[in-house]
């Protein structure tokens, strides 16, 4: 039963990520977006997957937290773009 919870957590949060991601792409700026949060959850999705790699507890439920990891690295190189763009006016 709490590998259903966790999965419907880690399924919540990556649903999240797609709608960022996209939204950051389109929005072309980085105003609005903070980095520290990003690297906070990138950071937090990493100690998901240590744990589950330390405890062998590889399930199904790995999969969505390296789908999730994933997407935060995208967003943040995306906030890169972003940032230069904002910088040189583009």
């Amino acid at each position: 039963m709490a590998e259903l919870f966790e999965t419907v957590m880690v399924v919540c949060f990556g649903a999240s990520w797609p709608l960022s991601l996209y939204k950051s792409v389109t929005s072309r700026t980085a105003r609005g977006k903070s980095l520290l949060f990003e690297c906070l959850i990138w950071v937090g999705y990493v100690f998901g997957i240590t744990g589950k790699l330390l405890n062998g507890k590889i399930t199904y439920v790995f999969v969505f937290y390296i789908l999730n990891i994933v997407m935060v690295t995208l967003d943040i190189g995306v906030y890169f773009r972003n940032r230069r763009l904002d910088l040189t006016g583009e």
